[in-house]
């Protein structure tokens, strides 16, 4: 039976601080990696070129397109002749390095056509002991073993790999995704607020539920927080990787493109969402340094401003990994229901 090819399937904007790591990471597994940048203008293009596995190709949506941006990189990945095996991954995420020696691998590669593969995604950030991450419930579908199923992405938060229905299903134990997301906080939590304001626009979610899916990472209990594993990384370091270090900008394009949000529709149009703790005229004047200095107010009412407080006082209960007693639950539930007769 012929082994077939892995191919690792990346969307790239403005990825510099991470891409070369990744890169370097994904080709010691994948036989072809398919890069498709939108407009990047940090040199990740550059970055790409120097891996001879990538192939690069351009993304020219001007817009936000998960289905988009998901069907050029599974049509460019279905050029490829011969059976594929289909991993998708965003530059800031990397197959622990167990991926180099795990008899699991050559499972996952070897499953039947039409298997969705799921991986158990780990979130890391950072302390002065250096990397940490906690678990996300859920193992999500990362892979798939090509067999030609039609995709449908969604707008946000897609599935970025067929999941046919009734497909079989082989979940990873002991291979994970390592996602790089909070090692840069800063570029985290602009990333988030970029989400927030993005989804509110969209009318996918009410305030409320905006604040609750998005906080989510940022009040997870330290209970759950675990030093990362040494295999984890250490079949990457053995071969001369630098799995830590983090070139952090301080200043990031999702900031730019609130701002001009809040250029476009105002910002009051933005009140409810819990965005207001950055110093947004600092970031205009780095972003703009030829233009005047700009003042964005913060435009939430008192009212407002106490919501958010309660939401942040309580959003370490509705959180991953975290429990709470019925009644306690019942308690937020009633006073949601209240706060959303607002508008909320």
């Amino acid at each position: 039976m012929t082994r077939p090819a892995v191919v690792c399937l990346t969307p790239v904007l403005n990825e510099a601080w991470m891409l070369e790591r990744f890169l370097k990471c994904a080709s010691l597994w994948a036989d072809h990696i398919i890069i498709a940048d939108q407009g990047s203008t940090d040199g990740s293009r550059d970055i790409a070129r120097r891996f001879p596995k990538v192939t690069l190709v351009d993304n020219a949506s001007a817009t936000f397109n998960e289905p988009e941006r998901q069907a050029l990189l599974l049509a460019k990945a279905r050029e490829i002749s011969g059976p594929k095996v289909l991993i998708a991954l965003d530059a800031d995420e990397i197959l622990t390095a167990n991926v180099l020696t795990d008899p699991e691998w050559q499972t996952i590669v070897g499953a039947p056509p039409g298997t969705s593969l799921r991986f158990q995604w780990t979130e890391l950030g950072t302390d002065f002991q250096g990397l940490n991450h906690f678990l996300y419930p859920a193992k999500l579908p990362f892979g798939f073993v090509d067999d030609g199923s039609e995709h449908q992405g969604k707008r946000i938060h897609s599935r970025r790999v067929p999941v046919p229905v009734g497909a079989k299903t082989l979940l990873a134990t002991r291979i994970k995704v390592m996602h790089y997301c909070q090692v840069d906080r800063d570029r985290f939590e602009s990333r988030i607020r970029w989400y927030e304001c993005w989804e509110h626009l969209q009318a996918h979610r009410r305030p409320i539920e905006i604040y609750r899916f998005y906080q989510r990472e940022l009040h997870v209990p330290s209970s759950v927080i675990k030093p990362v594993p040494p295999d984890w990384l250490q079949g990457y370091v053995d071969r001369g990787i630098d799995m830590t270090s983090v070139l952090m900008d301080g200043i990031y394009r999702w900031d730019r493109e609130v701002l001009r949000l809040f250029e476009e529709h105002g910002t009051a149009r933005f009140r409810r969402l819990p965005v207001w703790d950055f110093d947004w005229d600092k970031a205009y004047a780095l972003l703009y340094p030829e233009s005047p200095p700009k003042h964005f107010a913060d435009p939430r009412s008192r009212f407002d401003r106490l919501v958010h407080w309660w939401l942040r006082r309580t959003q370490s209960d509705l959180t991953y990994h975290a429990s709470i007693r019925y009644r306690k639950h019942l308690y937020y539930q009633l006073v949601q229901r209240l706060i959303s007769v607002f508008g909320w």
